[in-house]
Order: structure tokens, then C-alpha cells, then sequence
């Protein structure tokens, strides 16, 4: 062999040395998990970081979980944002293209989560492997998946009640049967005969608010997109059906209106509306107000009357997310092993943080027994957990608060005399022209 071969030889021998031994130092690839903050450290701890909004019911279920979870060497970070602050810095993190700054696990309103996976699919982590879906109710599979993957694992319930005064609508000679099972024409003619009987209005509203309009098409598993995620306002019969007991309800002065949050718990804690159809969430504002211990109960939620509705809905709730980066099956684990199985932490949960959560398996606990004294000792959890089974499912596409912003102006126009059918017509030429 020539001198200049060997040193050829001896070069090359050393160039790949080189590459071997700065790549074992890299410790992986320069993909966008590198921009997290969170992640596996040397010591083999897991320091993740979580955010969520609300201290005394979502960051308290996390806290809780945490406390439920034995891994060693586990650490999360839980990190208190407004909703809407995650929901902005979701997107302008996104966007950008860059996970810099991203946590591990986020919460997100269920009304909310198409948005972000079909705008972003790559950043979140598909963690169906470690939960059964088939332990949740039905209804929270759909908003949480994509693509047949599922990426959110289902945490609060949204199911609706009809909470209702009993000495008010006694007054007006209704009992508890009465109220069972009803259907929202049938609520409507209550509250006439409540309001010339009690003189209470029915219940209180927020113009701005349409709530009221989902709970009620989701009776019928309708939305305001059809099943291709396409907008249908105007051949949407649930629709015109909900728009038309609202109007009965607005018209025939039924209804106590307020403009923000405070203004409607006030309507039912100082005593002067006679019901609250909202989801079970409303429970502990019902009760704050501890003289009307006794004075509650709560009936299934009425439904559209149509054929295959059921007496059962949903507002609000919400789903943890795993982002796609730097320890993402710790966070993953962490889910699973907790929200995703622990029975005895929903009994928790219950007890201590009074979540109510979409595990089905949790329903035969001790906890979901409980008879409560304010509504007249009724077990209120266990019942909520089994009409939450019988929610129809709904995809909630990707724009519901934007088609609402637009429908709400329409609504006011409805109200002061324009056809339902122009209302409809031109709020879908509107969101079709914004949402193109």
C-alpha cells in the first residue's frame, strides 16, 4: 500500500470517527421537539409543564392528579392561563412553526379542538394508545379526534340539566314528573303558566350568549355544520325549531335578560328566575346561595321534538392535549394512568374538586351516591353521569364561535320581525363569504 493511500485511508477513517462521535453528543435529530422547554433532563426526571385555566376546577384536577400519580422522578409544572390566553398563544406559537415555549399538556374547550388539529396536526401527540376510548362517553370522541386518531382524552362533562325551583313551579302545579323528560315546546308552555301563576320569568339569558341554541340541536346530534364540516344554517330544521321557542320565549317575556356572568347568576340566587337549563358546572353557583337549600332539583334537559332526540345535552367541557415535542409519552403516561383509568382519583375529583368527569367506569363510586341535601337530597352527580351517556354526538367543526358572532346579530333582526328564513339565508351567506 502507497504512503498517499495510507494517509487517504487514515483520513477518512478519522472523518467518520468524527461524525460518530458528534453525533452520539447531539442526543437526537434538530426537530421541533428541541424547541421544548419541557422533556427528560440527564437524570432521567421527566419536568413537564401543563396549562390550563381556572384554579378552583381544572388546575385543582391536575394538582389532584398529580398527588394520584406515582412515577419517580415525575415533575409538572401547571402554569394558570385564561382560556382565551391559551387559545391565543396556541395559535401565534403554531403558526409560527416553531414549538418554542409549548407545554406538554394543554386543556381545550372541546368547542375548540377541530380548530387547532386540522390547522395543526403535526403538533399534537395521537395518544389513543394509552386510554380506552370506549370508557368515555360518546359523545367527546368525536371533537377529540382526527383522522381516526385520537389526540384529546376527554375530561369534564358539559351535560345539561333543567335545574329547577320546586316551591315556584309547585306554586304553578308542577311536580317533578311533570317536568321529566320533556320537550322544549312543553318548557316553553310551562314557563307561561309559571310566569302568570309565580310571576318569576323562566330563566335568564344573555342575548350575546347563544347557548341556549346549542343545547337544544344537540338533543337532535345536530350542529352548525352538516357531517363534512360544511356550514348549514339555512336547510337546518333543529335550528329553525330552537330559533322558534326562542323567540316564543323573548317575546312573550319569559325570559330575564343580563348582559355578563354576574348579572346571570344574580337572576337565580337572588330568586327571581324560576329554572336554569345549563350544564351540570352550574351546580355550585346554584348552591352558593345556601338559603334556597332544599328549594332545588334538577330534570332531564328538555328536548326538540323530533324524531330519534333524547332528553340530553351538552355545554361547554373540555379535553387534555399532548403537544408533539420533548416528552410528550411521559405526558402521555401521566394521562393515561390518571384521567384515563384511575377510578378512585374520579372519586376524588367528585369529592374534593367537584368535577364531574366522562369516565364511565367511575359512575358506580361511592362518591357519585351522594345524595345531596340542597336539591332535596337527589343523587345530582350519579344522575348526571347517566344522562352524560345518552348525549348525541356532534362534530363541532371548526368555527362555532365565529358562526355564532354572526348569527347573533341576525337573531336580534328575527326578533324584531324579519322571516326566519331571511335570517337564515343571509347568516349563511355571511359565514360561507368569512369561512371560505
Amino acid at each position: 500500500m502507497s504512503k498517499r493511500i495510507t494517509n487517504k485511508f487514515w483520513l477518512l477513517m478519522i472523518a467518520l470517527l468524527t461524525a460518530t462521535v458528534l453525533a452520539a453528543c447531539s442526543g437526537g435529530d434538530d426537530s421541533s421537539e428541541g424547541d421544548s422547554e419541557g422533556g427528560d433532563d440527564a437524570s432521567g426526571t421527566s419536568q413537564l409543564t401543563a396549562w390550563a385555566w381556572d384554579p378552583n376546577f381544572n388546575i385543582a384536577a391536575l394538582e389532584l392528579a398529580k398527588e394520584n400519580y406515582d412515577a419517580e422522578g415525575f415533575e409538572l409544572e401547571i402554569i394558570e392561563n385564561a382560556q382565551d390566553d391559551i387559545v391565543q398563544k396556541l395559535n401565534t406559537g403554531l403558526s409560527s412553526g416553531t414549538m418554542k415555549g409549548m407545554p406538554n399538556i394543554v386543556l381545550i374547550e372541546d368547542q375548540r379542538a377541530q380548530s387547532f388539529l386540522q390547522s395543526y396536526p403535526d403538533a399534537f401527540y395521537p395518544i389513543g394508545d394509552y386510554f380506552n376510548t370506549e370508557d368515555f362517553a360518546s359523545y367527546k370522541i368525536a371533537p377529540t379526534s382526527l383522522d381516526g386518531k385520537q389526540y384529546g382524552l376527554p375530561f369534564d362533562t358539559g351535560a345539561t340539566g333543567f335545574f329547577y325551583r320546586t316551591d315556584y313551579l309547585e306554586e304553578a302545579g308542577y311536580t317533578q314528573d311533570d317536568l321529566t323528560n320533556i320537550t322544549w315546546a312543553k318548557f316553553v308552555e310551562i314557563a307561561k303558566n309559571v310566569k302568570e301563576k309565580t310571576g318569576h320569568p323562566m330563566l335568564a339569558l344573555d342575548p350575546n350568549d347563544l347557548g341556549i341554541l346549542r343545547v337544544m340541536m344537540q338533543t337532535t346530534g345536530t350542529w352548525y355544520t352538516n357531517e363534512d364540516g360544511e356550514i348549514n344554517l339555512l336547510d337546518n330544521e333543529p335550528l329553525k325549531l330552537a330559533l322558534t321557542h326562542y323567540k316564543e320565549l323573548m317575546s312573550n317575556d319569559l325570559v330575564q335578560l343580563v348582559s355578563d356572568w354576574s348579572q346571570y347568576l344574580a337572576a337565580f340566587n337572588s330568586g327571581d328566575v324560576a329554572s336554569v337549563p345549563a350544564g351540570n358546572w352550574i351546580a355550585a353557583s346554584v348552591e352558593a346561595e345556601e338559603s334556597q337549600s332544599g328549594k332545588w332539583r334538577v330534570a332531564p334537559t328538555p328536548r326538540l321534538d323530533m324524531e330519534g332526540a333524547k332528553n340530553a345535552s351538552n355545554q361547554g367541557g373540555s379535553s387534555w392535549y399532548v403537544l408533539n415535542i420533548d416528552g410528550k409519552e411521559a405526558a402521555a403516561e401521566f394521562l393515561g394512568k390518571t384521567f384515563g383509568s384511575n377510578t378512585d382519583f374520579y372519586q376524588s375529583l367528585v369529592e374534593d374538586v367537584g368535577a364531574l368527569g366522562t369516565y364511565t367506569p367511575a359512575s358506580e363510586g361511592d362518591a357519585y351516591q351522594f345524595e345531596n341535601e340542597f336539591f332535596n337530597n337527589q343523587q345530582v352527580v350519579y344522575d348526571f353521569s347517566q344522562w352524560m351517556e345518552e348525549i348525541p354526538q356532534v362534530d363541532y367543526g371548526m368555527n362555532t364561535y365565529g358562526i355564532e358572532d354572526i348569527l347573533a346579530a341576525e337573531i336580534q333582526q328575527y326578533l324584531n320581525g324579519k322571516s326566519l328564513e331571511d335570517v337564515l339565508a343571509d347568516a349563511q351567506a355571511q359565514a360561507e363569504n368569512q369561512f371560505k
